[in-house]
C-alpha cells in the first residue's frame, strides 16, 4: 500500500495543492530545495521542449510553482490546463510530499548544502522587506555576515525539532530522491554536474525525457542555458520578480564551492560531524562533491 504524501506547509507553500491536481502523461515535475538549481533546470526543460531560446512567455508563466500559496490554486490549475505544450512544473516539495504518478517524470535537483545556504543568504538580502515579513522564515534581511549565517548549517540548536533542524531538513529532500533513484520516472541531478558538463547533462536529460533535438539548434540551446546568458535575460527568467529588489541579482554568481570559502577548517569539521550520522556515506559523498570526506580541497568553479 502506498503511503499518503507527507504534508509540507509554510507561509510560502502548501504541498496539499498537489493532491487534486490533474496530471497528464509526460508531465515533468522539477523538485528541489530553493536555490539548488531549480530555475536552471526549468530553463533547460524549456529549451528542450520549445527548441529555441526565444521562449513564448516568461519562464515562471511557462513553468509555474504549483504549491506557492500567493497565487490562488484555481488560477494555477487553470493556467496549466490551458497549456498545450509538454508541461514542466516547479515545486520545492520533496517527493514524499507529492502524490507520485508513474506517468509523470520527476526531476530532483541537489546542491552542496553550504553553497545553497550562501545563495539563500544573498537572496534574502535582495528580497523586498515587505515580502520577507510575509515569508516569516526571514523576519528581516540578514544582519549577520556570511560565516554566521552558514554556521546555522553546521551546528544544531538542541531545541530544534526535525522540521527546524537545518541539517536534517536540508538532507531530507535529496536523500528521499536518492533512495528512489532506481525508479524509471525519477532522475536525480547535481548542480555541480551541470556546472562541469552542461551539454552532456542536457543531452542525457533529453534522452531520458524522450525528446529529440534538432542538431542545428543544439549549440544555441546549450549556450542559452549557461549562467551568463540566463543572467542577461534575468527579467524574463527570474522567478517572482515582483519580490526581488533586482532580478539580475537572483543570478548572482552561479558557481560551486563559494559556501566553504567563508568557513574555517574547524567549522567544516563541525559540519561533517553534524551530517555524518544523518545519511548514508555514499549519498553524502555524492552530495558533497566539493568537500571530500577527508576534509581537503575546495569546490570546483562553475
Amino acid at each position: 500500500m502506498t503511503a499518503a504524501p507527507r504534508r509540507y506547509r509554510s507561509p510560502q507553500q502548501d504541498s496539499a495543492r498537489w493532491d487534486d491536481f490533474p496530471v497528464r502523461a509526460g508531465d515533468i515535475v522539477i523538485s528541489s530545495p530553493a536555490k539548488s538549481g531549480t530555475t536552471w533546470v526549468q530553463m533547460i526543460c524549456a529549451l528542450l521542449i520549445f527548441q529555441t531560446p526565444d521562449l513564448p512567455k516568461p519562464l515562471s508563466a511557462l513553468s509555474p510553482w504549483l504549491d506557492q500559496t500567493f497565487t490562488p490554486r484555481e488560477k494555477v490549475y487553470a493556467q496549466l490546463a490551458e497549456q498545450e505544450h509538454r508541461r514542466f512544473i516547479k515545486t520545492h516539495v520533496p517527493l514524499d510530499g507529492l502524490p507520485l504518478d508513474p506517468r509523470v517524470n520527476y526531476l530532483v535537483v541537489a546542491r552542496h548544502p553550504l553553497d545553497r545556504a550562501l545563495s539563500l543568504y544573498h537572496q534574502a538580502a535582495g528580497t523586498r522587506a515587505e515580502w520577507l515579513r510575509a515569508f516569516q522564515d526571514y523576519p528581516d534581511a540578514p544582519s549577520s555576515g556570511e560565516r554566521e549565517w552558514l554556521l546555522k548549517w553546521c551546528q544544531r540548536d538542541p531545541a530544534d525539532g526535525w522540521e527546524q533542524d537545518v541539517a536534517a531538513a536540508e538532507l531530507h529532500h535529496p536523500l528521499d530522491a536518492w533512495e528512489r533513484r532506481a525508479q524509471p520516472n525519477i532522475r536525480l541531478l547535481h548542480y555541480d554536474d551541470l556546472c562541469t558538463d552542461l551539454a552532456g547533462h542536457m543531452t542525457a536529460l533529453a534522452e531520458w525525457l524522450g525528446i529529440t533535438v534538432d542538431e542545428a539548434v543544439w549549440p544555441e540551446l546549450v549556450r542559452a542555458a549557461t549562467f551568463d546568458e540566463m543572467k542577461a535575460r534575468a527579467k524574463w527568467l527570474a522567478p517572482d520578480t515582483e519580490i526581488l529588489t533586482d532580478p539580475v541579482e537572483f543570478f548572482r554568481e552561479g558557481r560551486s564551492g563559494a559556501g566553504r570559502e567563508f568557513l574555517t577548517e574547524d567549522d567544516l569539521e563541525a559540519y561533517r560531524k553534524r551530517v555524518a550520522p544523518l545519511a548514508p556515506r555514499p549519498f553524502l559523498d555524492w552530495l558533497h562533491r566539493g568537500l571530500p570526506a577527508d576534509g581537503g580541497g575546495a569546490g570546483a568553479l562553475g
